[in-house]
């Protein structure tokens, strides 16, 4: 089976839509919209796209392996295209949610979530060092249990297509019977917000049931408008800044590290310190729970 990059001919329609949510902003809300933080957003989603293209062969070579050792083989028929795509989204749910909880991968995936606004230019805010961080384990797995890699690329640009109409505040609420199985621009805007109440929140790439089952979800509330960004938010636009920063600051660490620690510097969460001098995600929240009991 020929793998076919179904992203490539979603690309004009991103552009599209963006231009439209940028006239839409410039009349409603300009704030919505700020241009340096855009064109980051722009070169961001360039960089990510010349990565992902020179990494692509040896990570499709990789799937290619694990299909040439296969324990069965799945059939490429209709189910199995629908099988497969439910399984690629819990493995992306995996995925995401180890990129916030292991540094190693947030190192990687913080990049998406360093701009300030979100609007659609958002979306294409993504990595250049995926392939380097090995996130794409997460994705090929499902070739050594017999499912075609080229159905597995197939399916995983179409979970990225899909991912990319959340990142809006255009939209308030989609139906109740929508919201209650699928991610949506609201369960989305509480993954992107910065608020203690939301953080290491909805995971899901396209079905928001995998956060509901496996309790990560929060719904967002009317009164409490998403703050967006990270914890530490950057303060700049350079983008070797915006890329490596992470990277730099996850090696400083390892390398001043006391020896039985610097494993851990790789491995737990972002903000975790072995003398307990920063707060991450766990004591923000646990920080701001207590201070709600208390009020």
């Amino acid at each position: 089976m020929t793998p076919i990059d179904v992203v490539t001919y979603a690309v004009p329609f991103f552009v599209a839509l963006i231009l439209v949510e940028m006239v839409w902003a410039a009349r409603h809300h300009p704030e919505k919209y700020e241009p340096r933080d855009t064109l980051t957003s722009l070169a961001l989603g360039l960089g990510s796209t010349v990565a992902g293209a020179l990494a692509a062969g040896a990570i499709f070579a990789a799937a290619l392996w694990l299909y040439d050792h296969r324990v069965a083989t799945v059939p490429v028929a209709w189910w199995a295209w629908g099988l497969c795509f439910v399984l690629d989204d819990f493995n992306y749910y995996l995925f995401h949610r180890s990129a916030h909880r292991v540094r190693w991968f947030w190192a990687s995936h913080v990049n998406h979530h360093t701009s300030q606004h979100y609007n659609l230019s958002t979306a294409l805010r993504q990595t250049w060092t995926g392939p380097l961080a090995g996130s794409f384990l997460f994705r090929i797995w499902p070739a050594f249990i017999g499912f075609d890699p080229a159905m597995i690329l197939i399916v995983g640009g179409v979970n990225l297509i899909y991912q990319f109409w959340i990142h809006t505040e255009t939209i308030d609420r989609m139906p109740r019977w929508f919201e209650a199985i699928f991610n949506t621009p609201s369960h989305h805007r509480v993954h992107h917000a910065t608020n203690p109440l939301y953080l290491d929140r909805n995971y899901a790439g396209v079905l928001i049931v995998w956060d509901r089952l496996l309790r990560t979800f929060q719904r967002e509330r009317e009164n409490l408008p998403p703050c967006y960004g990270i914890v530490k938010q950057l303060g700049s636009f350079h983008l070797p800044h915006v890329v490596f920063h992470e990277w730099q600051g996850m090696l400083a660490d390892f390398w001043h590290a006391p020896w039985r620690h610097k494993l851990s510097y790789l491995i737990r969460p972002p903000g975790w310190s072995h003398d307990g001098s920063r707060e991450g995600s766990d004591a923000i929240k646990a920080r701001w729970q207590e201070r709600q009991s208390e009020g």
